[in-house]
């Protein structure tokens, strides 16, 4: 059984919650209208991104007015919704990312762990936890936001945690497309698993996105890639093609723990041992 999926690149309305979320709604009526059961939207959908100290003032708790009006969304449109919002806990902001389910339930939780650069280092805290997962549509479903899966790391221990799909909200932005374009791919083949990589396009603050969202299957081959414009991609991903992707592509079955002990052991070496005799 294959799950349909809406991936929603759209236009930057910065800091204008309202607006956003109005887009949101109206992304997730062409999802439902188009079969799909979930909607992703991109890296700090609701807020905008680069809006500087906005950021602070437009922050919530993760159950507060924007859940609320996401979860209203979800409900009304019948589609699960992932989306971006500045995360406010006790003193700390986090670049979140929050899974709403149809019925408007709140059923996963992720804040960006890798901050980019002084864009997120000035109005973020990293997040503490790197394996959130949840189930969608037969898949064990990743999250991870943006920067994050530039680490070839972060994306093999998704894998190795069960992930068969990754869910990648992105601000990714001039002149850096050789990620979505290259490395998204590569990271989707190396680990064997589904990468939605949803961005958005336009100009913010001193940032040009540029586009190029896509679903890209475990063989990393593009399911859909966008231009550089406002789109709404809706794809199918089939547990199946994973399961012939990595029949074939035996990476993870094929390493070779034994000898990866700066990866299984922090204290260990990479190093070779040093002759003593010369």
């Amino acid at each position: 059984m294959t799950v349909t999926v809406s991936l929603f690149q759209g236009p930057e309305l910065s800091g204008d919650v309202d607006a956003n979320l109005a887009a949101i709604d109206a992304a997730a009526a062409s999802a439902s209208a188009a079969g799909a059961s979930i909607l992703v939207t991109p890296e700090m959908s609701v807020s905008g991104y680069d809006i500087g100290d906005l950021v602070r003032e437009r922050a919530e708790p993760f159950d507060g007015p924007i859940f609320e009006r996401i979860a209203a969304i979800a409900r009304s449109r019948a589609v699960a919704i992932v989306y971006g919002y500045p995360e406010s806990s006790g003193e700390s902001v986090f670049n979140s990312v929050q899974v709403v389910d149809a019925s408007g339930l709140s059923i996963a939780r992720y804040r960006k762990t890798h901050l980019f650069g002084e864009l997120d280092r000035t109005h973020f805290a990293p997040g503490p936890e790197l394996l959130v997962q949840f189930d969608f549509g037969g898949l064990r479903c990743g999250l991870l936001t943006c920067y994050d899966v530039e680490f070839p790391e972060t994306v093999r221990a998704q894998a190795d945690a069960g992930a068969q799909w990754l869910i990648v909200p992105t601000g990714l932005m001039t002149p850096f497309e050789i990620i979505a374009t290259h490395v998204v791919p590569t990271r989707a083949y190396e680990s064997q698993l589904f990468i939605t990589y949803v961005n958005r396009c336009g100009a913010e603050a001193s940032l040009t996105y540029c586009g190029l969202t896509c679903a890209v299957a475990p063989d990393g081959t593009d399911i859909a890639r966008a231009d550089a414009h406002e789109e709404l991609l809706t794809v199918d991903l089939d547990p199946a093609e994973l399961a012939r992707s990595r029949s074939v592509n035996t990476h993870l079955a094929d390493r070779r723990h034994d000898l990866y002990r700066t990866v299984l052991d922090p204290t260990g070496s990479s190093r070779p041992e040093q002759e003593t005799d010369r």
